[in-house]
């Protein structure tokens, strides 16, 4: 018996005791068990609403593949936006995990622990920068790193008191604080929440002359420019070659601070160590985050040189969880594995064979563009662009996929992601494409 055919045999088999009746948000979907529909009616009704998900239950992860409540096997071409870079419940990570549960979990900055200090001594060896403070969120991160540049900017570049200004490349993602849809082009984060935060404006992505015409109109007054190698949540948008670098000369010559969001793109996603690996930059200030704990517990980082970090005095910034030893020792062990078993090396390789094989497809079915960087990937499919939570093409070809087992997620109506974890097979992505193949083609045929 093939593995898809063994697949869709235990799929069978589940449902031969499903309710028969539908996802609620969904009319159209294929039934779910009995099971999986009791957890989702649960979250419905006591959780907030404030995601739409694809209507199936997770409760078991290994590598490159999930399983739902019913047993039910799926290719992870999300990994929890690229939390999971080195696969789900990686042996090496959770070994350091529980080794160190069993001693202590957290401390707090109130004292000194013996974890914090090899750890910030490893990564900052490791990326190469002065100095690291270590936060929980990869949110937090992109709001340590503006605090972090308008500090520097008051007390290294003169900006007079309070007039220090950050600019942002539109249609940015770092999160949902008020500090980050502040920052925002999308109504869908911002609408319904202002005021919001002073000092921020936005220029065009993957355009030098508008940040530069920016820059000659008030650099005085500019701490910090910040952006995402690649554009993640905007639809996986990637700048032509060279960009970041271009970029990073600007903000030298204009005495502006270089903040790059890696928070999705770094660790090994698309292909390198960072993303702006590929134009050979260093930023001035670094964000990490999600696969840092290769999605064990939330950890992220900012990491910058003695003159941008050493603005911060004592009281000024912190966090209580921040630095524990849980997360310094689940960190390291998870740069460790992403190090030693060249995951960046084989989302280079593997992302060139995804690329390849969704191309074959563009143009005789309903997908239209193929990009990415890595294993960082995402197909445009031919449909208008619609509302967040909106079902057209897009969603249904997430739902066969579904249905043949691959996960996957449309954002910004009409396009879908794929980013695998890091350790996938030449052998595996060839069946991936083969699920995502026969899923389109059967969209295109309804």
């Amino acid at each position: 018996m093939s593995l898809r055919t063994a697949f869709q045999t235990t799929r069978r088999l589940a449902l031969q005791s499903s309710s028969t009746r539908p996802f609620s948000a969904l009319a159209d979907h294929p039934p779910l068990s009995s099971l999986s529909q009791s957890y989702i009616d649960l979250e419905d009704k006591h959780g907030a609403h404030n995601y739409h998900p694809l209507p199936v239950v997770l409760s078991k992860g290994r590598g490159t593949k999930v399983w739902d409540v019913d047993g039910i096997e799926y290719y992870d071409f999300l990994s929890a936006y690229s939390a999971v870079n080195q696969g789900h419940c990686h042996p090496k990570i959770i070994e350091a995990l529980i080794d160190q549960a069993q001693k202590m979990t957290l401390t707090s900055r109130a004292f000194h622990n013996d974890c914090l200090g090899h750890y910030v001594e490893f990564v900052t060896d490791y990326f190469g920068y002065d100095r690291i403070l270590p936060m929980n969120t990869g949110v937090e991160g992109g709001e340590t790193a503006i605090k972090l540049a308008r500090r520097w900017a008051y007390d290294v570049k003169g900006v007079p008191k309070d007039q220090a200004r950050v600019l942002f490349a539109g249609n940015n993602f770092w999160g949902r604080t008020l500090a980050a849809i502040s920052s925002s082009s999308d109504p869908t984060a911002y609408t319904g929440f202002g005021p919001y935060m002073p000092g921020f404006s936005s220029v065009r992505y993957n355009n030098l002359e508008d940040l530069e015409a920016e820059f000659k109109k008030d650099a005085a007054n500019i701490a910090a420019f910040m952006v995402e190698p690649i554009q993640g949540e905007a639809g996986v948008v990637v700048p032509f070659d060279g960009y970041m670098s271009e970029v990073k000369k600007l903000c030298q010559k204009y005495n502006v601070l270089l903040i790059a969001d890696e928070v999705q793109t770094g660790l090994g996603r698309t292909g390198y160590r960072l993303a702006v690996d590929h134009d050979g930059c260093k930023p001035d200030i670094l964000v990490l985050g999600k696969a840092l704990s290769g999605g064990v517990l939330p950890v992220s980082a900012v990491l910058a040189s003695d003159e941008v970090m050493l603005t911060l005095k004592p009281g000024e910034h912190g966090s209580t969880y921040g630095g524990n030893p849980l997360a310094c020792k689940v960190a390291t062990a998870a740069i460790e594995v992403l190090r030693d078993e060249k995951l960046a090396e084989n989302s280079a390789a593997r992302g060139e064979q995804l690329r390849a094989g969704l191309s074959s497809l563009a143009g005789s079915t309903c997908i239209e563009t193929v990009r990415g960087r890595g294993l960082l990937n995402a197909i445009v499919i031919d449909q208008p662009k619609m509302g967040y939570g909106d079902h057209g093409k897009a969603w249904d070809v997430c739902v066969q996929m579904k249905e043949n087992g691959l996960l996957a997620k449309p954002t910004h109506g009409n396009i879908i992601r794929f980013a695998p974890p890091l350790t996938i097979t030449e052998g595996e992505i060839d069946e991936c494409l083969d699920i995502i193949e026969k899923s389109v083609k059967e969209v295109d045929a309804m």
